[in-house]
């Protein structure tokens, strides 16, 4: 088993070494191989994605990845900036469909803005698509406009698309999805203004009618935005373009006390994956010690899950973090009184520990 390692910028290299102390206590054989990634491989070789660093990705069976980014990059042109990496990736592995768990363990209920009641047991999955939608649809550029409301002034322009192949395949890995879980799908669109999502609306539901088992609901994205906040539990599986993914994913993050918490996998059609914690590279704590490092590792335990097929590795790495949350041991982002208050490389040892 090949596994990537990708820590990339900020906090990633932090957090990535904790995951990595976790894999190897685990009997299991693995070959995992390091390289640069984002802005610390644009430093040492001019591009976020060296030729070197996506041959390793393609020939492993899973990528570890941390985040990559940090605000002395932004002056570059965009082609160069760190972020171009991850959707590098995601392009040239075929990465289309992001698996995003929000669960709120029960020890961290208090950790959450919501009121107990709302998220105590809360189990979501949502389920993203990765390659298409506005990030990767063109044309897109600046120009000056020659119609709209300002003619002659400089303009910018993104392209929202979706092809039916796109959306089908994304439909079968929800529904499929549920039926492992409480076979409920909630398809999140904009159809009532945007031709993309009713398009995205139409093919969903065709592909529904190959799923009779699964309950299919059909919602608004600025109406799941609040139904998230409201009622979280109500839903299961929630399956949505790019965009809307990307936000909505990010807020149910909340919903289980931290960000720090969450992990994530992106799977192409050989169930090939990157895995990653949901956060970002946070360039503002990186070298500090302080940054939870449980949203890697239990996207470790996905990886172990979803991509090397070590099912019971992955459960122990799920339990023994659940182990360590229960004896109070918390990172800043989580800390509340009562607790115990640990820094990144503390909170991986004792995932280790935990591992026994």
């Amino acid at each position: 088993m090949k596994i990537a390692v990708l820590p990339g910028d900020g906090i990633g290299t932090e957090i990535v070494a904790e995951a990595v102390k976790v894999l190897e206590v685990l009997d299991l054989q693995f070959e995992m191989e390091s390289a640069l990634v984002g802005g610390a491989a644009f430093d040492a070789h001019g591009h976020p994605l060296p030729d070197a660093t996506l041959q390793l990705a393609k020939d492993a069976d899973a990528i570890l990845f941390g985040a990559v980014g940090d605000w002395k990059y932004d002056t570059l042109d965009r082609p160069l900036r760190p972020e171009q990496a991850i959707l590098g990736l995601r392009k040239n592995l075929g990465l289309f469909a992001n698996f995003r768990p929000a669960i709120c363990y029960e020890q961290l209920v208090g950790s959450s803005s919501l009121k107990p009641e709302l998220i105590a047991g809360l189990d979501i999955l949502i389920i993203r698509e990765l390659t298409g939608d506005i990030y990767f649809g063109q044309p897109r550029g600046r120009r000056m406009a020659t119609d709209g409301h300002f003619p002659g002034a400089e303009e910018a322009f993104d392209t929202m698309r979706y092809s039916r192949p796109e959306i089908e395949r994304i439909a079968h890995v929800a529904f499929q999805a549920a039926r492992k879980r409480s076979k409920k799908v909630t398809s999140v669109d904009k159809a009532n203004v945007l031709e993309t999502f009713q398009f995205w609306k139409d093919v969903v539901t065709e592909v529904h009618a190959q799923y009779p088992d699964v309950e299919l609901q059909h919602m608004y994205v600025d109406n799941a935005a609040m139904q998230l906040v409201k009622a979280p539990k109500a839903f299961d599986v929630i399956v949505t373009g790019n965009m809307f993914g990307d936000i909505l994913s990010d807020e149910a993050s909340m919903l289980t006390g931290s960000i720090g918490m969450l992990p994530s996998a992106s799977l192409n059609s050989k169930n090939q994956g990157l895995y990653e914690p949901s956060h970002g590279s946070a360039p503002d704590i990186a070298g500090k010690g302080v940054a939870n490092p449980l949203a890697t590792i239990l996207s470790a335990a996905m990886m172990l899950r979803f991509s090397l097929n070590q099912e019971e590795a992955a459960q122990r790495i799920e339990a023994a973090v659940q182990k360590v949350l229960a004896q109070g041991l918390r990172t800043p982002d989580i800390y509340s009184a009562g607790t115990t208050k640990v820094g990144t490389s503390e909170m991986g040892d004792a995932v280790v520990r935990a591992l026994g």
